[in-house]
């Protein structure tokens, strides 16, 4: 859960605690449905916010193999291009797909 999140659910919670404690006493501007309204929002954020933790949990593993697999990558790609450097003239480097230049 992102602490923004869990400090907006916890402080939503006491919220609506105090505001269901003291609704007959307050002077107006604040009904029963509206706090029945919040509740429901607050209810589906946390619904949400479940999803989410249950989303980066299959996602972090996910992330961590494409970030080995993209570092192989980069280092092929390096050692590749250059052997290409040092065998070829610079005129040839983009036949091979290396725009850089000495």
């Amino acid at each position: 859960m992102s602490k923004t999140v869990e400090l907006q659910i916890e402080k939503s919670r006491h919220l609506i605690e105090g505001l269901r404690k003291h609704l007959s006493g307050m002077g107006g501007g604040i009904t029963s449905d509206e706090i029945n309204s919040m509740e429901l929002s607050l209810k589906e954020l946390e619904t949400a916010n479940v999803d989410i933790d249950r989303l980066r949990e299959e996602l972090t593993p996910k992330v961590k193999h494409m970030n080995e697999v993209l570092t192989r990558v980069k280092e092929a790609y390096a050692d590749k291009k250059k052997t290409l450097k040092g065998y070829y003239p610079q005129e040839r480097w983009a036949d091979y797909g290396i725009p850089d230049k000495r």
